[in-house]
């Protein structure tokens, strides 16, 4: 049987370890598409002061790149530390666009950083703006990488199980890369990084505005945030619908939870703004629904339904019987691999082989579930829906908050009255925290809304682990906690000490001139 804390402690320590990555990543998507606005302004005008303003955020992107790259290298080690069955079972096909995201970050990103600052007096003005666009593509790409990996855990297209190796095969790369839930989640996700990367720079600049420091540095960096962030969170809230409409296609138990739709509507169905979901009782209390919304965003239509949870643990539950003709067909090929009818029933219902394994959960073998035993594993197919629920609508609500600040600071700036109101530059800089909280809540939607699966529909969470006891996991866990605490102080200290410096404080900006002391006219004799 599976040991069910060894999972729970696994699960614990690569979401954490995954929260704290994911404080670093999207800034450092953000930050870098302003430093290449700000340098490309400076070499089309040739004004120094776009250059200093440049040198300045790109040491704070330079900051929160290091701490990234550092707490990204021991994630992937994890695989084979608390999850070498995964890695075995599925790595000929997660372990490719995975390789190629780490020769991006560590050969091309790294290489580009260090020509980024050691370059500004070795290289012509227009091959280091070259230099600064290329790390902003290189970041991006490094991120469309890890999103193709992850994407495919989602919805595993271009791959089958062989029966061979009993192990998942690329059959088309092609089919993996373009995968629509994977480039949904990568427009969507830069799109989120470029937001916080805006708010970064907004919030810091209104505190300068506060303090009476850097005026002119603050209000030209914060032009620049309101416009690129404007633009950034009505792509956010565009491309978010792309990504709820490939939920929606690929995986319907996850958009089911996100709604608390626990029967299927008529369509097209309504959008739930506000509710308390029972899981007891598959109600919810006191909602407040939005008529079609929900079936507009799921379904693109009016006249297709979006399923809800109890039709899709009867769904699950026929599943469940084919994969275990699967699971049979599997074990017999293992015996005797000439066993051609054998092969003919595996590949009628490979598909369907991962929900043979929930059953694992509950029986050592498939074969010899029970009723009930299929009934818990099909109901085990409803992730947590409360969380999921809660979690989206507060996503929600902060993207559209961004909007209406980023479009606010935009009229100020056009109208040259960024620095009139106290009351926006304190809200601006108290939303600073807004953006990573959204994209951790964001993270939370897509991955905890994917399970009780580590590969959607093909490989369960709880068979995924590696062969260690829950001392072990905790050891490790309690080391992961400390290193990636350490390296979240260390970042913040960092940051903070030199957004208090400032651009004047570092020798980048011409510091506040004293008022020239009063004139003393001698008194005639």
């Amino acid at each position: 049987m599976i040991d069910a804390e060894v999972v729970s402690l696994s699960r614990m320590q690569f979401a954490l370890t995954a929260l704290y990555h994911f404080l670093f990543v999207p800034l450092t998507l953000g930050l870098v598409w302003m430093l290449a606005i700000m340098e490309s302004v400076y070499v089309m005008s040739g004004r120094e002061v776009w250059k200093r303003m440049t040198q300045f955020w790109g040491v704070l992107f330079g900051i929160n790149f290091a701490m990234g790259v550092a707490t990204g290298v021991t994630m992937e080690f994890q695989f084979g530390m608390n999850w070498a069955y995964y890695a075995h079972y599925v790595g000929d096909v997660f372990g490719t666009p995975l390789a190629i995201e780490g020769l991006m970050a560590f050969f091309l990103e790294g290489t580009l950083v260090g020509l980024f600052f050691m370059g500004w007096n070795r290289v012509s003005r227009v091959v280091h703006l070259l230099v600064t666009w290329f790390l902003a593509l290189a970041t991006s790409l490094s991120a469309l990488w890890i999103l193709v990996a992850n994407g495919w855990m989602q919805n595993p297209v271009g791959s089958a199980f062989n029966a061979e190796t009993m192990r998942m095969e690329v059959t088309s790369f092609a089919e993996v890369f373009f995968n629509p839930v994977a480039q949904a989640k990568f427009v969507h996700t830069v799109s989120a990084g470029y937001v916080l990367g805006s708010m970064f720079v907004l919030s810091i600049s209104a505190w300068y505005l506060l303090q009476g420091r850097n005026v002119d540095f603050a209000k030209r960096s914060m032009t620049v945030a309101a416009s690129f962030g404007l633009a950034a969170a009505l792509s956010v809230v565009v491309l978010g619908d792309e990504s709820g409409y490939a939920v929606s296609e690929n995986q319907k138990m996850k958009m089911a939870a996100i709604e608390a739709m626990w029967e299927t509507e008529p369509a097209p169905a309504s959008f739930t703004l506000f509710g308390i979901p029972d899981v007891e009782k598959h109600t919810t209390h006191y909602a407040l629904r939005i008529p079609w919304v929900m079936g507009l965003i799921g379904t693109r239509s009016i006249d297709k339904p979006i399923p809800g949870i109890a039709n899709l643990v009867e769904e699950a539950k026929g599943k469940i019987d084919n994969g275990i003709l699967a699971y049979d067909a599997m074990l017999m090929l293992r015996d005797d691999r000439s066993n051609a009818q054998a092969r003919a029933i595996l590949a009628q219902h490979d598909k369907d082989l991962g929900y043979a394994l929930l059953l694992k959960h509950f029986v050592d073998d498939p074969r010899k579930a029970t009723p009930e035993d299929i009934q818990k594993a099909a109901n085990s197919t409803i992730p947590n829906v409360p969380v999921l629920f809660w979690a989206f609508r507060l996503m929600v609500a902060c993207g559209f908050y961004f909007i209406a600040l980023f479009a606010f600071s935009f009229w100020k700036a056009s109208k040259r009255q960024l620095d009139k109101h106290r009351w926006y530059l304190r809200l601006a800089l108290c939303s600073l925290p807004l953006p990573w909280i959204a994209a951790e809540l964001g993270w939370i939607v897509a991955e905890y809304g994917r399970q009780p699966w580590a590969i959607e529909g093909v490989l369960p969470t709880a068979l995924g682990v590696s062969s260690v006891t829950s001392a072990q996991v905790w050891t490790s866990l309690g080391g992961f906690v400390l290193f990636y605490s350490a390296l979240a102080i260390i970042d913040a200290v960092l940051m903070v000490k030199f957004a208090r410096k400032g651009p004047d404080g570092l020798g980048l900006w011409p510091p506040a001139k004293p008022a020239p002391a009063a004139t003393v006219i001698p008194a005639q004799a």
